[in-house]
């Protein structure tokens, strides 16, 4: 058996993915309202970015992991065309029901799948695009899950992992506070739940920083990696190109 980081706590790391599923199990209906409150409404930029470069092409194949309520997915589906495919996943049955509902009710029917990151039900050299928005620091083996994230992608084909991230050094303070002061009470206020929200600030100091993540991807198979701070550091999108 061996340990794992959720959030600062320790636990074992069979323990983890259900210790996750719990919390997003609580914020799940919430979600949507609560990115918008906490970001001041700047995920919405993040992720347009994330689109903007992703650069699809009619006919492109993709696969969204952690997909959550789909944000990324409905996007995707919009430059991919009819000719194309936006398989929409994730580990969460209640993020991805969400999702799924709330893009149905946009007249998106997409291909949608339960499946953990570290063991992707696909075949190999599948996709020209792998995106992973705000999920990779919920894995627990990341390592694993960048590998099989490079392992379905086509050579030449790419990976965006969104993710919080360092936030460059003047704004630390200022962000600490936010983050374990202000957005516990925030979640307690507007979705009834301090405690998912304060693991959620932890989770994201544990996750690795933009060169860590970049060294991680390059070891994972992914030949050039960009890095794109977005807003000062606090969200970095990470571009890798598969070998």
């Amino acid at each position: 058996m061996s340990d794992t980081h959720f959030g600062f706590e320790t636990v074992d790391e069979t323990r983890k993915a259900e210790r996750v599923r719990g919390v997003f199990d609580s914020v799940a209906s919430k979600y949507d309202l609560m990115n918008d409150v906490l970001s001041m409404g700047m995920h919405r930029a993040w992720k347009a970015y994330t689109v903007a470069v992703a650069n699809l092409r009619d006919g492109d194949s993709v696969l969204d992991i952690a997909g959550g309520t789909g944000d990324l997915a409905g996007a995707f589906a919009k430059k991919v065309g009819e000719r194309g495919t936006v398989v929409h996943t994730d580990i969460n049955e209640a993020m991805l029901h969400h999702g799924r509902d709330r893009m149905l009710d946009q007249g998106l029917v997409l291909p949608t799948a339960i499946c953990d990151a570290e063991a992707l039900p696909f075949a190999s050299d599948r996709f020209d695009l792998v995106s992973v928005a705000f999920g990779l620091r919920n894995m627990t083996h990341k390592d694993r899950a960048l590998a099989e994230m490079c392992r379905v992608l086509r050579p030449g084909g790419r990976l965006l992992v969104l993710e919080f991230s360092k936030v460059a050094k003047p704004l630390e303070k200022f962000y600490d506070w936010y983050s374990f002061k202000a957005l516990p009470r925030i979640g307690k206020l507007v979705a009834g739940d301090a405690d998912s929200y304060r693991y959620l600030a932890e989770s994201i100091r544990m996750h690795p920083d933009q060169q860590t993540l970049k060294a991680m991807m390059k070891t994972a198979g992914f030949g050039h990696v960009d890095v794109h701070n977005l807003s000062a550091g606090i969200v970095a999108l990470h571009v890798g190109i598969k070998c």
